[in-house]
């Protein structure tokens, strides 16, 4: 993946010759919160009233998924979205998943998941933490887990088109900013840079 954009502008570029698939390529950056603040809350709601656990309980599970996935943000940006195949079809695929978002980082309706993508991998992980945690723990730390999922699908959006006033999000900005303009194999933490600082890829050029 190259370091330089194709455009710093807002408008989509066409990734698709089928009007229905290129219209389900794009989303609205309030999708997701629509999506998934119900499924948190149903989770959340779950592991209090079906399974009993406390407030406090609940929540510090509720944290660990949350950790969980910062984690996970890491790897799949790293190691998936990074993940460059050296076949025609291959370099296809990458650039659909992630590339176009190199070439066309301003791009307002492909800054967050799809739900045609990301539910089917929220179902993956789903029964991948049943098998891990078991169906009692599991409502807390998966409503933690997807509740990090939203929270990088809202910052990755804000970060492109919002403006921040406070220090510490000025930094996040500034964290991805470099992955996107000078060092695109650096800085793969969107909503954290916490693994970023454990795996020594924290991005130090200056942006300009």
């Amino acid at each position: 993946m190259g370091k330089h954009f194709v455009s710093n502008q807002t408008e989509s570029v066409k990734m698709f010759g089928n009007p229905v698939v290129e219209a389900l390529s794009k989303v609205h950056w309030t999708v997701p919160l629509i999506v998934y603040i119900p499924i948190i809350l149903f989770f959340q709601y779950q592991s209090i009233f079906t399974y009993n656990f406390g407030i406090l309980e609940s929540f510090a599970l509720f944290l660990g998924g949350l950790f969980i996935w910062t984690l996970t943000e890491y790897l799949l940006h790293r190691f998936v979205f990074h993940f460059e195949p050296k076949s025609p079809l291959g370099k296809r695929l990458h650039w659909m998943f992630h590339g176009v978002h190199h070439d066309y980082p301003q791009d307002r309706f492909r800054l967050v998941m799809p739900p045609s993508i990301s539910l089917p991998l929220a179902t993956m992980f789903y029964f991948l933490f049943l098998l891990v945690f078991g169906s009692v723990h599991l409502p807390a730390i998966f409503s933690g887990f997807l509740a990090g999922y939203l929270a990088y699908d809202t910052i990755h959006y804000a970060i492109h088109h919002n403006g921040f006033r406070n220090k510490f999000m000025l930094k996040i900005k500034q964290h991805h900013m470099r992955h996107h303009y000078t060092e695109p194999n650096e800085g793969y933490g969107v909503s954290s840079p916490l693994w970023d600082y454990v795996f020594n890829t924290r991005p130090t050029k200056k942006l300009g």
